[in-house]
């Protein structure tokens, strides 16, 4: 593995052994939404939406992007002033010291492997869909529905998806180009084709564009408002990866800001898009093609695409559904794996996630336990629970308001003396990120509480007490028991020595044997 003192440096700083200049904005943003990916996502999470809010889904929308936004500006603010590929970690440290960062670092990392696990079981279902398509043979597809062949081809995904993203950023970079660029196409085309049947009157519901339909305040209870929005903030999810390849972009303090706004704003656009089209089209209602109907909740676009496309047009949506759980699949290793980097380099984690592959210049040896932990937790959710899709998905929004909130939290702390000393930074980095966290801290609260309920997920249960609860808080709490037995075995993180406020911006583990 790179000596880490001879790794190459970026800015007059001692780098972790990633590969430098590799990242502009534009393929930043590029693997931003491949890891949001849109149509793995919108295929699985417009049923939970439409179930907890109905025709408000395109108000869910922005009211989920509203804090994604507002919180994207805190990142841009702290990348600004520390790149580092440890993100929301190394800032909440930097701001709140060791135990907030170790929590929250903690919180993004489990976020990852929690979709991590439902991205594969994505690609696997839209797999057997589209063969079952290809060969006329509808007993294929029935084949993701068998538990144990559902496991067995979720596992080997993961372990292609794992030796992909240990080849060096390069590779995933051209790699996404294709597979974002496929997706993206064939969901205009589905929103045109949607659009036509609506105009000619051939769509089942034929349902009259409504403006009302994107605001999120009436006609909304506030429990069915906060279900919404947790998995409208799922279906936002992995912007932030843009943040993590700081140390691999070609002008660290700027391009992962930039690349995460342009992101998270196209990733909306593309959601309204298809948001109208699939309510104008099919409605919302709980039978047949209805957005509504408990049998369409989990794969919207499985019982969409003939109808809207055709038989062979609905392929190209199968096959671009899998193409996006796939691309998402392998760029979702990059953020777990750089933060579990930094958490190693900083010792906070063990010391060997930080090695680098001294050829891909990738941190290979946690990408491996990314996926291993993720292969363990999907079987172990499988064998629980009948439906791990939905829970997985709400249990997610839980994590990311957590570590989201804290980074939007950490930027108005960190930078709490000059928050006033200019316009600029009233509203970038105290306005903003404060409104962000506020939001973000809200939602978690009352999704806690909702977790609880069983019927607000699969309707699976440990002791009564629904398992997205275990999923979600659970988690958080099992990172609290092992951060205090990594604060046993490795003392120093949390004694503040080896990073502090004033740590340098990409500093690697030679800057940490000098300062103690």
């Amino acid at each position: 593995m790179t000596d880490q003192a001879e790794r190459p440096s970026s800015g007059g700083l001692v780098a972790k052994g990633l590969a430098p200049g590799k990242i502009g904005t534009f393929s930043g943003a590029v693997i931003g939404i491949s890891c949001v990916a849109p149509g793995y996502t919108l295929t699985a999470s417009i049923g939970l939406i439409v179930a907890a809010v109905g025709l408000k889904m395109p108000a869910i929308f922005i009211a989920g992007f509203i804090p994604m936004f507002l919180t994207a500006y805190a990142y841009r603010e702290l990348n600004a002033e520390s790149p580092d590929c440890g993100a929301s970690f190394t800032w909440s440290t930097k701001a709140f010291g060791p135990y907030v960062g170790w929590m929250c670092g903690w919180g993004m990392v489990m976020a990852t492997i929690i979709v991590l696990s439902n991205l594969a079981a994505i690609a696997v279902e839209f797999f057997y869909l589209f063969l079952a398509r290809v060969f006329d043979a509808p007993a294929i597809g029935d084949l993701a529905d068998h538990k144990a062949v559902n496991i067995a081809t979720t596992l080997v995904f993961l372990a292609l998806a794992t030796w992909i993203s240990g080849r060096g950023i390069t590779t995933s970079q051209r790699i996404q180009f294709v597979l974002v660029g496929f997706q993206m196409v064939v969901l205009l085309v589905f929103v045109v084709a949607a659009f036509v049947h609506v105009a000619s009157g051939s769509a089942p519901a034929g349902l009259a564009f409504d403006l009302s339909w994107f605001n999120p305040f009436s006609g909304l209870a506030l429990g069915a408002f906060v279900v919404g929005v947790t998995g409208s903030i799922f279906a936002f999810w992995g912007w932030d990866t843009c943040l993590t390849l700081g140390e691999e972009s070609k002008d660290p303090k700027k391009t992962p800001g930039r690349a995460g706004l342009l992101c998270v704003v196209s990733i909306l656009v593309t959601y309204l898009l298809v948001a109208v089209a699939v309510m104008m089209y099919a409605g919302v209602g709980e039978e047949g093609l209805g957005l509504g109907n408990p049998d369409n909740s989990e794969n919207v676009f499985g019982a969409l695409a003939e109808p809207v496309l055709g038989h062979w047009a609905g392929m190209l949506l199968f096959l671009a559904v899998f193409a996006s759980s796939v691309a998402s699949l392998q760029t979702t290793f990059l953020p777990a794996a750089r933060t579990m980097l930094a958490m190693g380099a900083y010792r906070a984690f063990p010391r060997k996630l930080a090695e680098v592959n001294p050829r891909f210049l990738v941190p290979t040896y946690a990408t491996v336990v990314a996926g291993v932990v993720t292969a363990v937790f999907y079987t172990v959710v499988s064998l629980l629970s009948e439906r791990a899709l939905l829970d997985t998905i709400a249990a997610l929004g839980i994590m990311i308001c957590w570590y989201y909130g804290i980074t939007a939290f950490a930027c108005v702390w960190y930078f709490r003396h000059e928050l006033f000393t200019s316009a600029r930074n009233v509203v970038f980095k105290f306005l903003f990120p404060l409104l962000g966290g506020i939001m973000l801290a809200a939602v978690f609260v009352i999704s806690v509480g909702e977790s609880m309920n069983p019927d607000n997920g699969s309707g699976a249960s440990i002791g009564g007490i629904g398992l997205v609860f275990f999923m979600g808080f659970g988690v958080l709490l099992l990172g609290a028991v092992l951060m205090l037995i990594m604060r046993l075995r490795q003392p120093d993180f949390f004694l503040g020595r080896t990073l502090t406020r004033d740590t340098p911006a990409l500093s690697g583990e030679a800057d940490v044997e000098a300062r103690r």
